[in-house]
C-alpha cells in the first residue's frame, strides 16, 4: 500500500513558476514509477510527466522543455518543477504510482494522492 500526498500547488501569473511535490509513505517507494497528471473543468485526467525507480523521464508534448519532473528517494517524494506557465496549465495536479505498464496510461497507475489545484492567470 502506498499513500500519497501532494502539495504545493497554488495561483501564479502566465510567466511563472510553481514546485508542486508529491510525499510517498511505505518503504517501496524507490520501486514505483511516479507520475503526474492533471485534469481541467470538463476535460480527461491526461499525462503530464513521469519518472522511472532509475530516473528515466517522460513528458507530455505539451510540457517538453517548460515541466521537469525529479524524485529523492531518500526522502520519499516527487517533484515537478513548473516552468513557464500558461493558462491552459490550469488544472487540478495528481501524483500516482505504478508497478508495470505503460508510464502514459492512468489505467497503469495503482495508487493516487487527492490533488493540488494549480491556477495559472492571464
Amino acid at each position: 500500500q502506498v499513500q500519497l500526498v501532494e502539495s504545493g500547488g497554488g495561483l501564479v501569473q502566465a510567466g511563472g513558476s510553481l514546485r508542486p511535490s508529491c510525499a510517498a509513505s511505505g518503504r517501496t517507494f524507490s520501486s514505483y514509477g511516479m507520475g503526474w497528471f492533471r485534469q481541467a473543468p470538463g476535460k480527461e485526467r491526461e499525462f503530464v510527466a513521469a519518472a522511472s525507480w532509475t530516473r528515466n523521464t517522460y513528458y507530455a508534448d505539451s510540457v517538453k522543455g517548460r515541466f521537469t519532473i525529479s524524485r529523492d528517494n531518500a526522502k520519499n517524494t516527487v517533484y515537478l518543477q513548473m516552468n513557464s506557465l500558461k493558462p491552459e496549465d490550469t488544472a487540478v495536479y495528481y501524483c500516482a504510482a505504478r508497478k508495470g505498464g505503460s508510464y502514459y496510461a492512468t489505467i497503469a497507475y495503482d495508487y493516487w494522492g487527492q490533488g493540488t489545484q494549480v491556477t495559472v492567470s492571464s
